[in-house]
């Protein structure tokens, strides 16, 4: 099995870890290459999501090789993970519900919009805050009191189910919108890039629900592990379709 200090996990954590890194670093370079103007949330979006990708893998790496374990150097990996999933989450959210308006057809567009927004400002704030504050806890050192560790545990199931549903719900609109769309569309270019909107966000919702069962099963250390990778081909796949929507709606 995967454990903790096994070997195996080590070489998985090697694995998974530089498969991220790579993923965000690599797409770093691409919004950087690909935008002419350095603005606007898309762009900065990105940006934020890619850091929080390497923040987090850095955190990984870290607890890993058992790196400044001890004194105050033991909260460098837990500032790194905490910063890391703030970002990575908020960050992929904001992705997706930058190009949003670009699908959103009717009169009550401007107030999904504002939901949406209003959704993800709500939940970063109610499930960041009592997640970051067990984990520091339950992670400080010489602590042992097992009632914040389970509490964490808890707590984590709640968080991974709530963002999982963030994102289940901002897919579903994208795939709602494109298939009224694909409905009317009579131009070959749009037919194509909206089929791989919709593909591609049921493939998204298929990656969270993995690294939710994941999660919901007590794998806890199998979903630390596939997280950040998980996290980092989505971005990707949302970098590659939603700037092809710009051309076509």
């Amino acid at each position: 099995g995967v454990d903790g200090d096994s070997r195996l996990h080590q070489v998985l954590v090697a694995f998974f870890t530089g498969l991220g890194l790579y993923n965000a670093i690599e797409l770093v370079g691409m919004v950087f290459l690909t935008f002419r103007k350095y603005k606007g949330t898309y762009f900065w979006s990105l940006l934020v999501a890619a850091f929080g990708i390497v923040c987090a893998s850095l955190c990984n790496i870290l607890k890993t090789l058992d790196i400044f374990n001890t004194g105050d150097g033991e909260y460098v990996p837990l500032v790194l993970g905490t910063v890391g999933w703030w970002t990575m989450v908020t960050g992929q959210a904001f992705v997706l519900w930058s190009r949003l308006h670009l699908v959103l057809q009717g009169p009550r567009s401007d107030q999904v919009l504002q939901w949406t927004k209003r959704m993800i400002i709500f939940n970063a704030i109610m499930l960041f805050v009592p997640t970051t504050t067990l984990t520091w806890t339950a992670n400080r050192q010489g602590a042992h009191n097992h009632n914040f560790t389970a509490a964490y545990a808890v707590m984590e199931k709640i968080q991974m189910s709530g963002f999982y549903l963030q994102e289940t719900i901002l897919s579903c609109i994208y795939i709602w919108e494109a298939t009224k769309i694909l409905r009317t569309s009579r131009w070959r270019a749009t037919y194509r890039i909206l089929k791989q909107l919709i593909l591609i966000n049921a493939v998204i919702i298929a990656m969270d629900l993995g690294v939710l069962l994941l999660e919901a099963t007590s794998r806890h250390i199998l979903q630390v592990l596939v997280k950040n990778l998980i996290y980092s081909i989505k971005l990707k796949l949302e970098f590659a379709i939603l700037g092809k929507l710009v051309r076509c709606v």
